[in-house]
């Protein structure tokens, strides 16, 4: 197994991506990628495959954080990128002001991590889409919320991204009904 226990750099970097393109024009199977979850980049300790099969553990620092291009290893014959793959949403537009209190206290309370598009709030979706359906299945069954198809608009930043992370000693009230 192959151990990496830490981040090289970023192909970003000039010099790193011009290497990688060295490598990779001298030999078809050089640069070997991990394609990872938008979840799993917050892990420390990973056990993957990369595109090439190899299995990896993937042992960080507590400083280290993973991200998309991610160089984990750079030897004279081979290298690891991590590639991210792209998160899933869930939209959601509330009928009014009312119902948008309730979804937005609905995703405040279960802390997901959201992004606002004019009048609707995207969800990101980290893990089983099925749990995040059951959470406002009340609000979708009343009419007082409706699925938006599709994802945030990338060429178009949102007008507010929050990820709400933070330590606290609030109570967990149920979701309203």
């Amino acid at each position: 197994m192959l151990m990496l226990t830490g981040i090289v750099g970023n192909v970003a970097d000039p010099a790193l991506a011009g290497r990688l393109d060295e490598l990779a024009r001298a030999r078809d199977a050089a640069v070997e990628h991990i394609t990872l979850s938008p979840e799993d980049v917050a892990r420390r300790r990973l056990r993957v495959r990369t595109d090439r099969g190899t299995e990896a553990a993937i042992v960080l620092g507590r400083s280290e954080r993973l991200d998309d291009g991610a160089v984990l290893l750079l030897e004279a014959d081979r290298a690891v990128v991590v590639r991210l793959k792209a998160p899933r949403w869930l939209g959601l537009r509330a009928r009014d002001a009312a119902a948008a209190l309730e979804v937005g206290y609905t995703a405040g309370n279960m802390h997901w991590k959201i992004r606002f598009d004019a009048e609707t709030l995207w969800v990101r979706v980290e893990g089983d889409l099925a749990a995040y359906h059951a959470r406002v299945a009340h609000l979708l069954a009343s009419g007082r919320a409706t699925l938006v198809v599709g994802a945030p608009d990338a060429g178009n930043p949102p007008s507010h991204e929050h990820e709400h992370e933070h330590e606290h000693a609030h109570a967990h009230l149920p979701t309203p009904t």
